[in-house]
């Protein structure tokens, strides 16, 4: 019967490896097709991976807190009706040695196709593969630690990001780096000569910690991992932001006039966002080059429009949930897009899927009742708008009897880019060409 690899999923263009986190199937259970195996988290999402066939697990590859490269293979699945032998799941040093063999171990002399696994590499001498306290330590963790000489009480003393305090790559790469960093030992001073008391030079009062009057708070591992991703963002563009301001009267009035109707129709509240997506779909097939990512010195178009839209998650961080081809859609079709992903967002329930291979991204500052910000651009990408609050103002209002002061909905559209590639011309030509598909908003359109 066939096996089918499960492979660690792609989860975004920036993502290279996940964590499993949980395996909700063990060796020897039975799958339905779509069914969940096992959780992994990114810096992006914590996210379910279900089964490509019905079948049994024939074989686990990689333990829980286990950090994986994208693409390796994970599980191995027997298709539904190959009988399998229940066994206990194979530690990761018990699997690699396994891979080593030859395919006639599988049943009927058949093995499935693989991607080689890498040999494995010696782990620190004084480092186990747990620790004094019951932590984990990945082999990748504990062969940095024997190049960079960090001893196991040393590694202990780590504070790490992954589940249940595990030390990730990240985590022991930024202590080495740290540890690089830090002032060697004092050479020996000359002895202090009569009448000449060496000045102490002034130093850095440490920040107070604990206390009455505060509260310490530990990051959790998403805020970690998106407090590394803005960083990264800055320090990777030199970010540029354009403002414009907008009259969206025609839009506010045309929602208020449609959106009982919309919903009895067709089932979906139709909200702002989908309109602001529209428009700025159609800006960027005007100008397609706020559509690109950086490698190098080398530019790359993207061909396809992925509008990813910032939503927030329970917990009060944020995620990005993409929109694929969002210029081939109307706004029925937005509008339901829209609503699935922050409902999912919202719930937990994304795929890795869903959250990828977004080529520009649109934040709404509008919801928190700001008037306009200037968000940090989503890497691999070069652009970011957000849209504020929409407000009542007095404003000049242009008709044949001449220039009038009229009460209008007023909006401003704010553009954080990327300077490398894309300079004020273009950012500013964008937005005031998102602005004008907004203000030209057909009042008179039906649903």
């Amino acid at each position: 019967m066939a096996q089918v690899e499960l492979i660690m999923p792609k989860m975004g263009e920036s993502i290279m490896e996940a964590t499993i986190l949980r395996w909700a199937k063990q060796v020897g259970d039975t799958v339905e097709e779509d069914e969940t195996i096992l959780e992994i988290a990114t810096d992006k999402v914590d996210s379910e991976v279900p089964s490509p066939i019905s079948g049994t697990i024939k074989e686990i590859l990689f333990q829980e807190n286990d950090t994986v490269p994208i693409g390796k293979v994970i599980a191995i699945i027997a298709a539904e009706g190959e009988e399998v032998e229940p066994k206990a799941t194979p530690s990761v040093k018990e699997e690699r040695s396994s891979l080593s063999h030859s395919g006639n171990n599988h049943p009927n002399g058949k093995e499935p196709v693989r991607t080689p696994a890498p040999e494995p590499v010696p782990a620190a001498a004084e480092v186990s593969r747990s620790g004094s306290g019951g932590r984990f330590y990945s082999p990748l963790v504990r062969t940095i630690a024997e190049k960079e000489q960090i001893s196991a009480e040393e590694l202990e003393r780590i504070e790490g990001s992954g589940m249940h305090g595990r030390v990730t790559k990240k985590d022991i790469l930024s202590y080495v780096e740290h540890r690089q960093e830090a002032p060697h030992p004092a050479q020996p001073q000359p002895p202090k000569q009569p009448g000449r008391e060496p000045v102490p030079e002034p130093q850095a009062r440490p920040a107070d910690i604990g206390g009455e009057n505060m509260e310490i708070i530990e990051m959790d591992r998403m805020r970690k991992l998106i407090a590394d991703h803005m960083v990264n963002s800055k320090r990777t563009s030199p970010h540029v932001t354009s403002f414009v301001e907008v009259d969206v009267t025609n839009i506010v009035k045309w929602r208020d006039r449609v959106k009982r109707s919309f919903e009895e129709r067709y089932g979906e509240k139709i909200t702002f966002t989908p309109i602001f997506i529209e428009a700025v779909a159609k800006a960027i097939r005007d100008f397609p080059m706020i559509n690109v990512s950086v490698d190098g010195t080398r530019i790359i178009r993207k061909k396809e429009i992925n509008i990813g839209m910032a939503t927030a998650l329970p917990s009060g961080n944020l995620i990005v949930p993409v929109i694929r081809n969002a210029a081939h859609l109307n706004l029925l079709g937005l509008t339901r897009q829209v609503n699935g992903l922050a409902n999912r967002a919202r719930n937990n329930q994304l795929k890795p899927d869903e959250i990828q291979d977004g080529t520009f991204t649109l934040t709404n500052v509008g919801t928190f009742g700001n008037v306009m910000g200037t968000p940090i651009i989503n890497q691999p990408q070069v652009a970011i708008m957000a849209t504020g609050a929409i407000r009542k103002k007095p404003a000049v209002v242009e008709t044949e009897y001449g220039d009038l002061i009229a009460v209008r909905y007023m909006m401003f559209l704010s553009l954080s880019y990327d300077h490398r590639v894309v300079d004020g011309f273009l950012g500013g030509s964008f937005l005031r060409r998102v602005g004008d598909y907004l203000e030209k908003f057909d009042y008179k359109q039906d649903i």
